[in-house]
């Protein structure tokens, strides 16, 4: 298998500006999971997930195959932190309770992740994934930032991105579904803390390395006469979500 590690570089970045899951999403989880013995996050990044999931959980094992982002994870005492991917579990067979995937399902090889999901999901286990789309401010700052999105970098998004676009509503999902309550993001950032923020997309590392540019300056210029000089703007995300049950469809 091939990794694509399209956010090793960010990894700082990326614990420090991406935004954090709601306690009422990862709530909701355990209360649908057969037990609160083990949840499994994959692709876990910096932890976000798995950390929010150990207020609930007694035990969580937090996996990512780029050992830089697990270098800056966040350390807690029931999380356990290994790199590997997200198709290749080193679990015993029945043992989890959920099994987590936070913005990453999309770059994972789905037959394969989905098996190891059926093999370590327990009976009556979960799995639940998530993404969130385009962040929104007010409209003048959307649209700088969707224009920026799609006619500065949007040459460098990789085709898997289409998942997120379309809010995970195509993205292959072959177990039994159970209803999803809304959620979404909401962070409050300074002018400085949303340009590190997109800084973490795969796309502007990708025009980093094949343009030979940064980016983020023309975002910041073009940002600076909409924010109105306020200090810390509300930014909000919405998010998707698709939980299954382990039993095939």
């Amino acid at each position: 298998m091939t990794f694509h590690d399209h956010f090793s570089a960010q990894a700082p970045a990326y614990g420090r500006a991406r935004p954090h899951y709601p306690d009422e999403l990862l709530a909701h989880l355990a209360r649908l999971a057969p037990a609160r013995d083990l949840a499994i996050d994959v692709a876990t990044g910096n932890g976000q997930a798995a950390v929010g999931l150990a207020r609930h959980f007694d035990q969580v094992l937090a996996g990512d195959a780029s050992a830089t982002q697990l270098a800056a994870a966040v350390t807690h005492p029931r999380v356990q932190y290994v790199c590997l991917r997200a198709e290749s579990l080193p679990i015993g067979r029945a043992v989890a309770d959920l099994v987590t995937a936070a913005q990453a399902a999309h770059w994972f090889e789905l037959d394969r992740f989905y098996a190891e999901v059926r093999r370590v999901l327990r009976p009556g286990g979960v799995v639940a994934l998530w993404t969130y789309g385009m962040l929104a401010v007010d409209p003048a700052c959307d649209r700088v930032l969707r224009n920026f999105y799609r006619a500065r970098v949007g040459r460098h998004w990789p085709p898997q991105r289409r998942y997120v676009e379309e809010g995970y509503r195509t993205l292959p999902f072959p177990f039994a579904a159970l209803s999803a309550p809304t959620f979404e993001l909401a962070a409050e950032y300074t002018l400085e803390e949303l340009v590190d923020y997109v800084g973490t997309w795969s796309a502007v590392a990708r025009c980093r390395q094949l343009e030979g540019v940064d980016p983020l300056p023309e975002l910041a210029r073009d940002l600076l006469p909409v924010w109105r000089g306020a200090s810390h703007r509300t930014v909000r995300w919405p998010l998707h979500l698709l939980i299954g049950q382990a039993v095939p469809i």
